[in-house]
């Protein structure tokens, strides 16, 4: 397991900002919570900003890793004969990434799952002798036979449930549709390896779906992109390994309690993409619950949380909910609460506190909108329906503007002739190249901060 020195112990912190304050009558509060993990320095933790109620934030001890790298080696992996050479070398790539210590795999995925590297049903430990063994077995790479992603993930998990290591992590690489199971087959698999480990996964070219692989990444909590150029592989996979190789902890959770006559209505993680969590929750006790958020390194997110509370009047105030950032105990005791936020109610006759709208709230309320939008877009124009697919996609011109989401604006720029960005007034274009389309739904969760 790998060494870490004290300067690498993460540590977190949880802001809330929202405005509290209601009009006699009022029931709905809404909140952006956003979570911070540092790499550390000292033993002590960040200071805590916004509405807390403990002086430090926890360091928690990092967690060593174990990566499973599934590559599609299906038949369509030759056409053209690069990609397969392409994936050979992103994964090399990736392989290079691995620190010393972590416990790692290679998957050849097509009709049914076969370990490449190390075999025998084990993870290897990264080093410099391991490393390049796994490289020298890519040469068994070759395309042939089906795509069942299920059985991928089916061995995947298989594999990282032998790991010493507490982050377990996949990455996928497909380059076609799940055609050789069922999609209740590939669903069963995810439901399977939820909870177990994270996933990111990658379509390459064009000739995949673009809602399996986005589904994938969601139910495992992990990212989804395109490759459309598969000489960028290698990049990607780099990256990709980067990232999972800086996760310092794993099992992190949002748990939210409410006070008596408090419903939570959602939890979505709005940065830096939306993610509804609400159907996720598992009940932790007497009014509290947890939402799953995966493994972490050196980040923030932001969750916007929506709770009804009962009606109260003019002066009155309360809790309405306690957000905590935690991670369940090895021995089965109480878990270790990270950090604290508190969201608050206040009844107000004052019309402009009660009717003002909290920038960040406002602001992820349209980023969460700008999703929505650009799918339903895309699905009406894929099924014929130009005035909904228009209206639709203005809105997201419309909105990606308002936001300063550039990155997003560009790609629909690809999708629609925009007439003018103020009225969302735009022109479907006739001719769209796939690629294009396919990177804007892939890509539409992307969410941009708020502007401080």
């Amino acid at each position: 397991m790998a060494v870490f020195s004290k300067s690498q112990v993460p540590q977190f912190s949880v802001d809330v900002y929202q405005n509290e304050f209601l009009p006699e009558g009022g029931q709905e509060v809404n909140a952006i919570v956003t979570v911070t993990s540092t790499g550390g320095g000292t033993t002590r933790g960040v200071q805590f900003t916004g509405a807390s109620t403990t002086p430090d934030a926890i360091p928690v001890p990092p967690s060593g890793a174990a990566v499973v790298i599934m590559v599609d080696c299906s038949g369509s992996m030759d056409y053209p004969p690069t990609k397969m050479r392409n994936a050979r070398d992103a994964t090399a790539a990736a392989i290079d990434t691995l620190r010393d210590g972590v416990e790692f795999a290679v998957v050849a995925g097509t009709h049914r799952a076969t370990e490449v590297y190390p075999g025998d049903g084990r993870l290897a430990v990264a080093d410099a002798g391991s490393r390049a063994a796994a490289k020298d077995s890519l040469r068994r790479l070759s395309a042939s036979g089906g795509t069942a992603i299920g059985t991928w993930l089916r061995l995947t998990a298989a594999l990282l449930a032998t790991a010493n290591s507490a982050i377990r992590h996949g990455i996928l690489l497909t380059d076609g549709r799940n055609e050789h199971e069922t999609p209740e087959e590939l669903q069963k698999a995810l439901r399977a390896a939820t909870g177990h480990f994270t996933c990111d996964a990658r379509g390459v070219g064009t000739d995949w779906e673009v809602k399996e692989v986005t589904g994938i990444a969601s139910a495992l909590l992990g990212t989804a992109d395109i490759v459309a150029d598969p000489t960028h592989l290698a990049e990607d996979f780099t990256g990709m390994m980067e990232k999972a190789m800086g996760k310092g902890i794993a099992d992190v959770a949002l748990r939210l309690w409410t006070p008596v006559g408090v419903e939570i209505k959602y939890v979505k993680q709005v940065a830096p993409s939306v993610e509804d969590l609400t159907p996720r929750r598992t009940q932790a006790g007497p009014r509290a619950g947890d939402y799953p958020t995966g493994s972490w390194g050196d980040e923030s997110r932001d969750y916007h949380v929506c709770v009804e509370v009962p009606q109260a009047s003019i002066g009155q105030e309360m809790l309405a909910a306690r957000a905590s950032l935690i991670i369940p105990s090895v021995d089965g005791s109480a878990p270790q609460v990270l950090s604290q936020g508190l969201i608050r109610a206040v009844w107000t006759d004052d019309m402009a506190a009660s009717t003002s709208i909290n920038p960040q709230v406002a602001h992820y309320t349209g980023q969460a909108e700008l999703a929505q939008v650009i799918q339903q877009g895309l699905d009406a124009r894929k099924s014929g329906h130009i005035d909904d697919a228009t209206a639709k996609l203005g809105r997201a011109v419309q909105l990606a503007a308002a936001s300063g989401n550039e990155d997003t604006a560009k790609l629909l720029s690809k999708v629609v002739d925009v007439v003018d960005v103020a009225t969302g007034t735009v022109r479907l274009k006739a001719k769209v190249a796939d690629a294009d389309e396919m990177t804007l739904e892939t890509r539409s969760t992307k969410t941009v901060r708020v502007k401080k």
